[in-house]
């Protein structure tokens, strides 16, 4: 067993380690559904808060928070979700794509960009129908029409097919797929 050596420093020096300069945001790099994800988010968060704040300071808790937090918290979860088919980041197994022909990686590739945009589309069918089916309901605690909730998980599905469609026409002008070349599309931090 090696002993570990280590080098002292003194605290000015650690000091001096945070004065380089922070990475400067790319504001391109965001679209509208990150930032209505954003404003839901905080939404709930807020709503988290003045629950805990009201049960547990005031000891007199607000109903309607939880369900407001939880309807936001489907929100952030779709619009999400949007983001993740945008940037190619919803989870997915690549090693296979290393071990075969790379005619083959694209044709797999493209049949996995189709079978998302069929699953996307029936996604968007099956949401339509719903908010349909359940268009009159009221949410329990609050006098608010349900069906805030449910168009926004159906334009939650629109923009994922919308998405994909676009990720789909990119990875065919582009030859390759995340799923071919997953190091072409890892971020360099700065």
């Amino acid at each position: 067993m090696s002993q570990e050596i280590h080098t002292p420093i003194t605290a000015e020096e650690i000091g001096h380690e945070f004065e380089g300069h922070a990475p400067t945001a790319n504001m391109s790099d965001y679209a509208i559904e990150d930032w209505i994800t954003l404003i839901v988010f905080w939404l709930m968060a807020g709503c988290v808060f003045l629950q805990f704040f009201t049960r547990y300071v005031l000891n007199d808790s607000y109903a309607w928070t939880e369900e407001i937090a939880i309807n936001c918290l489907i929100g952030v979860v779709f619009l999400g979700a949007v983001m993740c088919v945008r940037t190619s980041r919803h989870i997915q197994v690549d090693v296979f794509y290393h071990y075969m022909p790379a005619g083959l990686a694209r044709v797999l590739a493209t049949f996995v960009d189709i079978v998302r945009i069929g699953f996307f589309a029936y996604g968007c069918h099956l949401m339509w129908r719903y908010v349909d089916i359940v268009a009159d309901e009221q949410m329990v605690t609050v006098e608010l029409p349900r069906n805030i909730v449910f168009y926004s998980v159906l334009v939650a599905f629109v923009l994922m097919l919308i998405r994909a469609v676009i990720v789909f026409i990119a990875n065919m002008r582009r030859g390759y797929s995340v799923l071919e070349r997953p190091e072409e599309f890892q971020t360099v931090e700065g």
